[in-house]
């Protein structure tokens, strides 16, 4: 599954794999999960077609389980495409699996709501929304996340209006999933 949104806000979603209801519409985050990002979205003034959605792995895993190593390996070359052409100024990692990407053996608890610089890359990790609707405690704690990082992108620079050669290129990389 390709990600979407825009590359123009320079803001990147990262989450870890598509879910049932992903799965079947070809669309990151749009189960009960990807409901909760909209509204913690709209609560910090921003919409989802302004920001770019994907996740660490393309595929639903058998039986919603944890992506295998292997799995995430796999689809890293997307990722790195994608970071490449959009050029974020903030990745905002979605849960342990996509902090894992930037910040490996770190705690989702212990570190989310706060930025960190890896390798030229601003990472801001969050809990995962689905988090947040099994465990409804850690809601308040994925609002404050969202607080948080909606301070963050008011003293961030803005981003530039992407090149019309890039735009074109984010583009069809969001159509074609490459």
């Amino acid at each position: 599954m390709p990600g979407e949104g825009s590359a123009d806000s320079g803001i990147f979603f990262l989450g870890e794999a598509p879910g049932y209801n992903e799965d079947l519409q070809g669309r990151p985050f749009v189960g009960a999960a990807g409901q909760l990002l909209d509204e913690l979205l709209s609560d910090i003034g921003l919409d989802r077609s302004k920001v770019f959605i994907t996740n660490v792995v393309r595929h639903r895993p058998p039986e919603n389980r944890d992506p295998l190593p292997e799995e995430v390996t796999a689809c890293d070359v997307w990722l790195k495409r994608h970071l490449a052409l959009l050029k974020p100024r903030v990745i905002v990692t979605l849960g342990r699996h996509a902090m894992g990407k930037f910040l490996p053996g770190e705690s989702i608890s212990r570190i989310h709501g706060r930025q960190r610089k890896v390798d030229g890359l601003l990472i801001f990790p969050v809990y995962h929304p689905a988090a947040a609707l099994h465990q409804p405690a850690l809601r308040g704690a994925l609002a404050g996340d969202f607080a948080a990082l909606a301070l963050l992108l008011a003293t961030q620079p803005v981003a530039k209006e992407p090149a019309a050669a890039e735009k074109k290129a984010a583009d069809q990389m969001t159509l074609f999933g490459k």
